[in-house]
């Protein structure tokens, strides 16, 4: 069968703000599940979609495939969950920066260091925007938010640098404003054997930020960018740390193979 992408869109009415780069994650994530399905990859009803709380999470009502929508924070072991109970699904998980670096953190690094075959999206707007513009782990320092009036007195982290760290096989970042690297990413993402995270930056129109201030610091990693050196991909990961007006990279920063927690267990 040939989907559409009305194919694989629910009855749901879309509760998103009008112009909310989620719609273009959304549509990008058809995009690709379209392709892959096109493919031979997997068959639709073998695709699993797992999101947390916040924003992001709408995404499983608007979408014509298996959902499970988890707690705040606890996507990405409910997604490890259904992959470790029947290896034969493709699970894509979908986080927001405030669920899954947040209450979810502790998951995140363990399905790294684990090498869970699962996808990890985060849609990454660096606000906690469901409950109207509180900071979270990637906003910057002095961040003037609903509960920080004053500005926040914590300084970001780095996911990038953080996955990394935990050894995940598999680590990008997308931009919404660059809808076919993304998709790109996306299908990269669910093709690798094992972890996978795509950071996914969006502007939050509500609450935080907006299209130009992206568009002036994005820039995509050189074809020459070698995917497989750590190193390198370390040292392109610390170009920015979430705080000031450095450069953004885009693209594949590594991606290594070894044996996923599901063949550790099964054999």
């Amino acid at each position: 069968m040939k989907y559409t992408q009305q194919d694989l869109t629910t009855y749901a009415p879309k509760t998103w703000c009008p112009g909310c780069p989620n719609f273009v994650i959304e549509s990008t994530l058809k995009n690709t599940m379209i392709e892959l399905i096109d493919e031979g990859y997997q068959q639709k009803e073998n695709f699993v979609l797992v999101s947390g709380i916040g924003c992001h999470a709408k995404i499983s009502d608007y979408a014509n495939f298996n959902t499970f929508y988890s707690l705040h924070g606890r996507a990405v072991p409910a997604a490890a969950g259904i992959k470790l109970g029947n290896p034969n699904l493709t699970v894509i998980t979908h986080v927001g920066d405030g669920d899954v670096y947040s209450e979810g953190l502790e998951h995140l690094i363990f399905a790294a260091k684990r090498n869970s075959n699962i996808k990890v999206f985060v849609h990454d707007n660096r606000v906690f925007a469901l409950t109207t513009g509180q900071f979270t782990p990637t906003s910057p320092s002095k961040f003037p938010g609903r509960s920080t009036p004053d500005g926040s007195a914590e300084d970001p982290f780095n996911p990038m640098e953080l996955m990394l760290a935990s050894n995940a096989t598999f680590v990008a970042r997308g931009y919404v404003g660059k809808q076919e690297q993304l998709k790109n990413l996306m299908k990269a993402a669910i093709k690798h054997k094992g972890f996978a995270i795509v950071e996914i930056m969006e502007p939050c129109l509500a609450y935080f930020k907006d299209y130009n201030w992206y568009n002036e610091r994005v820039y995509d990693l050189a074809s020459t960018h070698d995917v497989s050196n750590y190193d390198e991909a370390l040292k392109k990961s610390r170009e920015w740390n979430y705080q000031g007006d450095g450069k953004i990279a885009l693209g594949l920063f590594y991606k290594t193979g070894k044996p996923t927690y599901e063949e550790m267990i099964y054999g």
